[in-house]
């Protein structure tokens, strides 16, 4: 009786214990399917029309896919990976380019030009009343 009892006690505790390293493996593999998904959709298909790597089968796409997939499962974060790939490709291929001293200009030029047009309109609406 004593033994049955013991062998329970055994098997419940290896059964949790299988439980939990499944789980943790789920999770993981969950994490890594996130960011792959999170990572291909950044990323811009070189040789399709402004489409994604995500969304594109092309072999380039593919190959794309593969080199992410397998960074990801040496650990590599999503920083990583995608610095190697502009270092590879340039900054062409992000759908959203970075923010530093080589493009500061063209993030800031947009609000530039908005900023003289404002000044320029508010400039013509006064000279419009004044003169009428």
């Amino acid at each position: 009786m004593k033994l049955y009892h013991y062998s329970s006690k055994v098997v419940f505790i290896i059964l949790v214990i299988i439980y939990t390293l499944n789980t943790n493996h789920l999770q993981a593999k969950n994490n890594v399917d996130e960011d792959f998904e999170e990572i291909t959709k950044k990323l811009r298909c070189m040789t399709c029309q402004n489409q994604s790597i995500y969304d594109s089968e092309t072999e380039f796409a593919q190959d794309i896919k593969k080199i992410i997939m397998n960074k990801l499962n040496k650990g590599k974060s999503q920083k990583e990976i995608l610095d190697f790939l502009v270092a590879r490709y340039g900054e062409y291929i992000l759908f959203e380019p970075q923010f530093n001293k080589k493009n500061m200009f063209l993030w800031i030029f947009p609000f530039f030009i908005f900023c003289i047009s404002a000044i320029f309109l508010f400039i013509r609406i006064n000279k419009n009343r004044i003169s009428k």
